[in-house]
């Protein structure tokens, strides 16, 4: 039998070995990125460290470079998915090294901000909204929103603190109103200001149920000392005196005192959320506690009212 090292020196010194190597090292010389690399260290590089260092260059050439040949993140065709390789000088050798390529960046800086939103009840593509997808072309209403939207980030970009003052954003069913609050949130994240984003009548449910697990206080607390709370569909729950006085009151009193801001969304003015206030599922009517919880939701918001198409209608 043919020793081992007798083989591998008879198919090295074979032609056709020969040339595949030679139009191999040729190709691999040639890229651009080798190329540019070479140049930029040409004081470092000569012919024996290429020589020694050919399989790194290889290794380079041979994969994706700023995303050229991957449809997407999840179809990566490099060594390692989400990362492309960069040739750097290592001990006075040539190796690779791998860095984010420019989907994974931009997964990265998604997911992030989604981190930066937190949210009970709400739907998952309330996520990764911004101000730039809110069309405002289907009415005045629309651009007074986001007007209003725009002026509260920009006191933020300006002074780097929250305004106190949030937003109280009422309308029919369908305009938009909640599709602008998860807007808002991630404009917030983006700014790496976190928010929680909060659908009131499930989040009201959930809490009759944590009497039970001894939670209660702990969810009371999360939302209420919130950076920025944003209450979505206020007005839509099944009211009850404890909702009201022990859980809302209790939220809004604690955001007013510390001057955090809170958005809403709902179907219902200031006027008439104050009569949906008044009254309690068992039908009591309640005029001065439903007075002190909309003097304390008039404090701390600006009214504004989104009118528009039903798109829910319309879908």
């Amino acid at each position: 039998m043919e020793p081992i090292r007798d083989t591998l020196k008879r198919i090295v010194n074979a032609p056709t070995f020969a040339e595949r190597y030679s139009e191999m090292r040729s190709e691999v010389l040639n890229h651009p990125g080798v190329q540019a690399f070479l140049e930029a260290h040409a004081g470092e590089v000569d012919k024996a460290m290429v020589d020694r260092g050919l399989g790194k260059l290889y290794e380079y050439t041979s994969q994706s470079h700023d995303c050229g040949k991957c449809e997407s993140l999840e179809a990566c065709t490099n060594m390692m998915k989400g990362y492309e390789p960069k040739l750097v000088i290592e001990r006075g050798s040539i190796g690779v090294d791998y860095v984010m390529c420019k989907r994974k960046l931009e997964d990265s800086e998604r997911r992030r901000v989604s981190s930066m939103i937190r949210s009970m009840h709400m739907p998952k593509d309330m996520l990764n909204l911004e101000i730039r997808d809110f069309d405002i072309t289907k009415g005045e209403s629309r651009l007074g929103a986001v007007e209003l939207v725009l002026e509260f980030l920009d006191k933020y970009d300006r002074t780097g603190e929250l305004p106190a003052q949030g937003i109280y954003i009422h309308g029919p069913f369908g305009t938009g109103k909640s599709y602008l609050l998860g807007a808002v949130a991630g404009e917030l994240a983006k700014r790496h200001v976190p928010s929680v984003l909060v659908f009131v009548p499930e989040f009201l449910r959930e809490l009759k149920q944590s009497i039970q697990d001894q939670s209660l206080n702990e969810k009371i607390d999360f939302v209420k000392r919130a950076p920025v709370l944003m209450l979505d569909d206020l007005g839509a729950e099944t009211l009850t005196a404890w909702t009201r006085d022990e859980v809302l009151a209790t939220i809004l009193h604690h955001r007013m005192a510390e001057k955090l801001p809170t958005f809403f969304t709902s179907n219902f003015d200031y006027k008439e959320m104050e009569t949906h206030l008044s009254y309690t599922q068992r039908g009591d009517k309640e005029v001065v506690k439903a007075g002190r919880i909309m003097e304390r939701i008039r404090a701390m918001t600006v009214p504004v009212r989104l009118d528009g198409e039903n798109r829910r209608e319309r879908s």
